[in-house]
């Protein structure tokens, strides 16, 4: 039966630093961009993972893309790749990569997606990286392991696990966790986060104002910089999820998704106190 999302189920796990920390201590996160007039997704999903307390971010591009993704960064780093053997090589060293948000529906996305599986970085899927296997979800699933997590929404849900939405929404999360091997995040008003060994929850607080562009792959930054920093994947979607959906209630009307990743600070102090 499925558990209602709620702080008091994942705070302890939260990751915090400490006197010791550094950087590289604290999660190394990178997130794949697609080409020059699709760097957006990828900068928004960065900013998260860095506000949510990953140490370094990176954002991994092809090299036409550089230029614009550096000249709209501070602290998140730039490296630019040629091939996908060059990414599984600059990806090598991170703890989580975020592949997916407009990084192209294209073979190039597919071949990308199977060089991150031969690192050791968890991945957090999303967007293209999801919808360009309509129809042969059997070739992702072969990339993906139980540390990994899928972020649907419902339309990209349906293209890889079709017939499954037909069961309900809990029923389909869980059986698609089942299938992939690895933990799935179906967004929507309810957002159902499921594991592969059969966990379960539904997250109470969604917010209307999450139904803007880019908030997606603010979600996708939250995840895969929770990750980043050790924390266990079901406790680190689910945190993810329900920090998401807070910080949209915060700010309320006129929410756009680049106010996000600035409101992560606000609810992780209060989580930290307690609140």
């Amino acid at each position: 039966m499925a558990q209602t999302n709620d702080p008091s189920l994942w705070r302890d796990h939260l990751p915090w630093p400490d006197a010791t920390s550094h950087k590289h201590s604290r999660g190394r996160l990178a997130v794949v961009s697609g080409g020059p007039l699709n760097t957006g997704a990828a900068r928004l999903a960065a900013r998260a993972g860095l506000r949510v307390g990953a140490g370094l971010v990176k954002v991994l591009c092809p090299p036409a893309a550089a230029p614009i993704v550096a000249g709209a960064l501070e602290a998140v780093m730039v490296e630019a790749f040629t091939s996908p053997e060059a990414l599984e090589a600059l990806a090598e060293p991170m703890d989580a990569v975020v592949i997916g948000p407009a990084a192209g529906l294209n073979e190039a996305t597919v071949q990308n997606l199977a060089a991150l599986a031969r690192t050791g970085a968890a991945l957090v899927v999303d967007a293209d990286a999801l919808t360009i296997f309509k129809g042969r979800g059997v070739d992702l699933f072969a990339s993906l392991d139980r540390d990994d997590v899928l972020t649907p929404h419902e339309g990209e849900f349906e293209r890889v696990f079709p017939g499954l939405l037909a069961n309900g929404r809990e029923a389909a999360a869980g059986e698609a966790a089942r299938q992939s091997g690895a933990h799935v995040v179906l967004k929507g008003a309810q957002t159902v986060i499921a594991a592969p060994d059969g966990r379960t929850c539904v997250n109470p607080n969604g917010s209307p104002w999450l139904a803007t562009a880019g908030s997606g792959d603010v979600l996708a930054g939250l995840i895969g910089g929770l990750v980043a920093q050790g924390m266990p994947t079901f406790d680190a979607a689910s945190a993810a999820v329900w920090m998401h959906a807070a910080a949209a209630e915060r700010f309320g009307p006129g929410l756009i998704a680049e106010d996000l990743p600035h409101l992560i600070p606000s609810i992780l102090t209060a989580l930290r106190e307690g609140g």
